[in-house]
């Protein structure tokens, strides 16, 4: 029968990429049903911008919007107050109301990079759980034990290590699961770390009698180091709003095996494509013409082919030709009068973090004068003096001394 040919091709397009599906059949069963089903991903504005560790889901829920399901963007602003858990061995800082609401208004421009605007509906949990009273929350804690909690692997590794764990952290998984009930999800997707949140919300249906959400996780995106989970946090990320030219460069500075991880991840190329790519630099191929190519592509996603083309030949410029790009940034500092240390140029110009990383980047040999490199971390810049400073191979400042 086609439906039956349909949702078997339906189901090949959704497990491609995924860590787990939970649970195969009942998904199967849904979609020879016939009906759009209703695809749900929660995402706490716990920072104002989205990076490309976000774009995995929101890639899969694109296929699943391609598919004609009904696909829901969840802004957790009413979790985002509490705080999640999940992958932490220490509680969470919960964020004030404001600090969420500012955050969540960007979310919503953000993902519509990706997702169908007019396809996409986009949901608050504010909006039911700020209805629930006290006696609400207590009947929702009551459908899980404390030992069943305990399982759970991050509260299992505090507890053993007397780490303390906060009640209100036992809160979130519940909330996240009756995110599903009030949306009467089908299917909800997540990454790897969400698993007890997920499932929680299978419970927590079958508690109001709604047929159990099947779940979907995905891979956690590694950072720019390759080892750690991508987080700005960590600064080992990739912002969806940053500069084109920030974006490009970030991903050509990824190693090679990692490189092949993101565009697993994050291409949309056909399979076939990225084989094929593989095959070639198998062969001697240089992977950077694959991390040109990914590069482009990810920058046009969220800028605009244009953009991707100049931030390649601006890319082209500065690592090939060894030129300072034509953008640079003008910074004015003031300084005493015997001038200013290098290490506070770069912190006050922005091209650090902090006087201890500009420290660190000066005597690792990351910083560069007027195209010198310099490792004397007593370096003064006299007032008068105009410069371009450069901090790794990304960051670049025109900077006067006043």
């Amino acid at each position: 029968m086609p439906i039956v040919k349909a949702a078997e091709q339906q189901l090949e397009i959704i497990k491609r990429g995924c860590d787990e599906l939970l649970v195969e059949q009942e998904l199967k069963d849904k979609l020879l049903a016939g009906r759009p089903l209703r695809v749900k991903a929660g995402f706490d504005p716990t920072a104002p911008d989205l990076h490309l560790g976000h774009t995995v889901l929101l890639n899969k829920l694109k296929h699943l919007q391609d598919l004609g399901h009904h696909v829901i963007f969840l802004i957790g602003d009413f979790t985002g107050m509490i705080g999640d858990p999940s992958g932490r061995n220490t509680t969470r800082p919960p964020l004030t109301r404001a600090e969420v609401q500012a955050n969540a208004a960007t979310y919503a421009e953000q993902v519509f990079k990706i997702l169908d605007r007019a396809r996409t509906e986009v949901a608050f949990n504010s909006t039911w759980m700020e209805k629930l009273n006290a006696a609400d929350m207590i009947r929702l804690a009551s459908t899980y034990t404390v030992a069943r909690m305990l399982e759970r692997d991050d509260f299992h590794k505090r507890y053993q290590a007397r780490h303390p764990i906060a009640v209100h952290e036992f809160l979130y998984p519940f909330v996240q699961g009756y995110d599903s009930v009030a949306l009467k999800a089908d299917l909800e997707l997540g990454g790897t770390d969400q698993k007890f949140n997920l499932l929680m919300g299978r419970e927590m249906q079958k508690h109001f009698a709604q047929p159990p959400q099947c779940i979907l996780t995905m891979p956690l995106l590694e950072g720019l180091d390759g080892t750690s989970k991508m987080s700005k946090s960590l600064g080992n990320y990739v912002g969806v709003t940053e500069p084109p030219a920030e974006i490009f460069g970030k991903l050509m500075s990824v190693s090679d095996d990692l490189m092949w991880r993101y565009i697993d991840l994050l291409s949309f190329e056909a399979p076939e494509t990225v084989e094929r790519w593989k095959r070639d630099v198998a062969a001697g191929a240089n992977p950077r013409d694959v991390k040109v190519a990914f590069a482009r592509e990810i920058v046009s996603r969220f800028h605009g082919a244009a953009a991707a083309a100049a931030a390649h030949a601006d890319f082209e410029a500065r690592f090939k030709r060894d030129e300072v790009p034509q953008d640079i940034r003008e910074v004015s500092l003031t300084a005493k009068e015997d001038g200013l240390a290098l290490s506070q140029v770069l912190k006050q110009a922005g091209l650090t973090a902090s006087t201890s990383e500009a420290l660190r980047m000066i005597e690792q040999g990351g910083v560069k004068v007027n195209g010198e490199k310099v490792t004397d971390k007593a370096l003064k810049l006299a007032r008068g003096e105009i410069c371009v400073v450069q901090v790794g191979k990304r960051k670049f400042a025109r900077v006067t001394i006043d």
